[in-house]
């Protein structure tokens, strides 16, 4: 039996996968943004520019609540690696388009949302693919490593795209969707080379739309994955600091294109560092409390980042803030730092809940509901920050959502006691699917 994840050459393929198209995904992502919010603001004010990185937000959210139910049965039942290949080629295919786009000068605000939308689609069927393959390609014993490696491909690629998106957009307007199209080829590549793997013999009882549900159904029955899923959800949804990057950089810190990529990376720095660390030392202990005390900091962390420049500017001027040094800038980045950090040992702790404790034959609409909040805490947390900063400001919008972040952690410790009690990720020793939970 394999000792580590990486001695098994189909995981080696799949961690490769999901690197590049990571890289692919937080390039183009972090220049939609840029894009969206510099169309805007040429005809529009602040905040009537930051209402359209929110309608950004919904735009690639709507997919993925109209499928998710649907990507998560099909993941269960059509070879996942399938799923995965053709979502990361409809991703390529996104890239591409927006390259061209770019490249002739006829980008705009609606084609950038029609591929937003699309890109939704994409991943609607992919995270829940993915998601549901690893498992199937390590041993049991060494899953959770697997877990903190799989999230260190997410991270490092969400460290490394956003900067490399913002340089080769500096570079060229269309250069970072060409190379995004790139690696999302070389991940398919990758994806084509797992070679098939052996699942347990599945059985499916019910209508399709009845199994579909049936991933609604298991989360709700089992307390401890609701409590992490939906924890996630309120607290990112609150605290979506991130969204208002492109708002920070262009008009509160004055940094630019080049400083978004900085920004955008500085979370994921402190995340690829947190999942380093679980890679060579997974989290064993008190996993739940664990969890509870980083999306608490997650909060602090984001009210830090949207004070930043309010409060240095009044005591050192235009000098807090202009260049990457600045002191309102720097710190910044360290408050974004803490915030990723704390976000991976939420990711961290949830994923390994959810793989660990959810049956082989479930894992596909498990993770699809897994996908649907995450993403509703993600996307929808970004349009709610854009709307809340049109009617507030982007200052008070992103401080507001922190402290709410840290409300929703005090609450959730209540409501799931089964998050407070969770001390180890060892699942019951016969893990089952609850009979009163099954389609009949």
């Amino acid at each position: 039996m394999a000792s580590h994840p990486f001695a098994v050459p189909n995981f080696r393929a799949y961690w490769v996968a999901r690197l590049a198209a990571t890289l692919g995904q937080m390039a183009m992502v972090i220049v939609i943004g840029w894009q969206v919010y510099d169309l805007a603001r040429k005809t529009m004010s602040v905040k009537e520019a930051s209402f359209q990185l929110g309608l950004i937000g919904v735009a690639q959210f709507l997919p993925l609540l109209v499928l998710s139910l649907f990507a998560g049965w099909v993941a269960d039942r059509i070879d996942r690696r399938w799923i995965a290949r053709a979502s990361v080629s409809l991703e390529a295919f996104c890239a591409l388009s927006l390259a061209w786009l770019t490249y002739s000068h006829t980008i705009g605000l609606t084609s950038l949302f029609g591929i937003a939308a699309l890109l939704g689609v994409a991943r609607a069927f992919a995270s829940p693919a993915l998601g549901a393959l690893a498992p199937n390609l390590v041993p049991k014993a060494i899953l959770p490593t697997a877990i903190a490696l799989s999230s260190l491909a997410w991270q490092a690629g969400t460290v490394i795209g956003p900067a490399m998106g913002g340089y080769l957009y500096a570079a060229a307007d269309w250069l970072a969707y060409a190379v995004a199209s790139g690696l999302f080829l070389l991940s398919l590549l990758m994806l084509m080379l797992i070679s098939p793997v052996p699942r347990p013999a599945r059985k499916f009882v019910g209508s399709p739309w009845a199994q579909m549900i049936d991933g609604l159904h298991y989360v709700r029955g089992n307390r401890l994955v609701l409590g992490a899923i939906s924890l996630d959800l309120f607290a990112v949804l609150l605290g979506g600091a991130t969204a208002m990057l492109p708002v920070y950089a262009r008009d509160i810190l004055l940094v630019g294109s080049a400083g978004l990529g900085h920004l955008r990376a500085a979370p994921a720095l402190g995340a690829v560092v947190t999942a380093i660390f679980f890679s060579w030392r997974p989290l064993r202990t008190e996993v739940g409390k664990k969890m509870l005390t980083a999306v608490g900091i997650f909060g602090v962390a984001t009210v830090v980042f949207g004070l930043s420049a309010p409060l240095l500017l009044p005591a050192l001027g235009p000098g807090a803030v202009g260049s990457d040094f600045a002191p309102a800038v720097l710190l910044s980045l360290v408050a974004l730092f803490v915030l990723g950090a704390a976000d991976m040992v939420s990711v961290y702790v949830r994923q390994s809940l959810i793989q660990l404790y959810t049956p082989d034959e479930m894992r596909g609409r498990v993770g699809a509901v897994s996908t649907l909040f995450v993403s509703g805490s993600n996307e929808l947390g970004e349009a709610e920050s854009g709307f809340l900063a049109a009617l507030i400001g982007p200052v008070a919008a992103v401080v507001g959502g922190g402290v709410g972040a840290v409300l929703v952690t005090v609450i959730w410790a209540k409501l799931f006691p089964e998050l407070r009690r969770a001390r180890t990720f060892d699942p019951p020793a016969n893990l089952e699917i609850p009979p009163k939970e099954m389609t009949t």
